[in-house]
């Protein structure tokens, strides 16, 4: 199993000077001690959990930017792009752009977005859950048509676009991998069979998960695609290093059941030391798994 470090929390003490420095640092010390991943939210807002508006939050491509500037070979993502935000086309040139400027290591992680407040608060159009999962299909289908030679029009029911040029196109081929977070069994799961190459599952606990692989498995039946293709990833909010046994314990459960890499949103006041204490102690027995 691999590891993915999840930069939610930007309300670190003295962030007002340090920002910046506690994220990139963060983000290299997940590169250096062999993390695959390094993911931020997409958000405006940050989420009432984690203290609401009144906390820092980041423009979730422009970080990722930021962070391909100052590594080298660790995979960038959001988790997970919220479709409400941003047209589709446009979308894709964002994540093809970071592909491009960060050598080939752009994952497409995208949702159907859920973050009312900050919807309401910014005036971005907040549409009802069915709405917002008919447009985070035709987000899908757009990423994939700009990401192949079609360059003629699309016409959904809900964006229409005359051309679909995308040039340069990616440097990952046939495209960045595209993650779909989320373990709806009518709708996310779905759509991962049938436009995904990862997905992103809540740990909720391993009877869940084996469940929502099966509901997957099931439809990727239906879709004539290849269960076996589609890299199996979860989300963690359980911080490793107050039990690290029993941790990797946890997680060689998950891994049994096909699941490959674990994301893990930073812990503590010092996310960098944090990120470092993982990589020593957790990655290594994870990899065993």
């Amino acid at each position: 199993m691999e590891l993915g470090v999840h930069y939610a929390n930007l309300s670190f003490p003295g962030w007002e000077a340090r920002l910046t420095a506690q994220l990139v640092g963060t983000a290299q010390a997940a590169e250096a001690g062999g993390a695959e991943l390094f993911t931020v939210m997409d958000h405006w807002f940050q989420m009432e959990n984690l203290g609401g508006p009144p906390e820092p939050m980041l423009d979730a491509y422009l970080t990722l930017a930021h962070v391909a500037a100052l590594t080298e070979t660790i995979r960038l993502s959001a988790l997970v792009t919220g479709a409400t935000y941003r047209y589709p086309g446009l979308l894709a040139k964002t994540v093809t752009t970071l592909d491009r400027l960060s050598g080939g290591r752009a994952l497409l992680g995208i949702g159907a977005g859920w973050y009312e407040r900050e919807h309401l608060g910014l005036g971005v159009p907040f549409p009802p859950t069915a709405e917002r999962f008919e447009r985070l299909e035709e987000t899908l289908q757009i990423c994939l048509q700009m990401w192949s030679d079609d360059n003629g029009p699309y016409d959904g029911a809900h964006f229409q676009l005359a051309e679909t040029a995308c040039v340069p196109p990616p440097l990952a081929q046939p495209h960045p991998p595209i993650l779909i977070g989320g373990a709806g069994e009518k709708k996310t799961l779905r759509m991962v069979a049938e436009y995904a190459q990862w997905c992103n599952i809540f740990g909720e606990s391993p009877e869940v998960m084996k469940h929502k692989l099966s509901v997957l498995r099931g439809h990727c039946e239906t879709a004539g695609t290849d269960y076996d293709a589609i890299r199996k990833t979860m989300i963690s909010a359980v911080d490793p290093l107050a039990d690290v046994d029993g941790f990797v314990s946890s997680m060689g459960e998950y891994a049994a059941l096909g699941v490959e890499l674990v994301t893990l949103t930073a812990h503590g006041d010092d996310p960098v030391k944090w990120t470092e204490q993982v990589c020593a102690e957790v990655l290594p027995t994870l990899r065993e798994l």
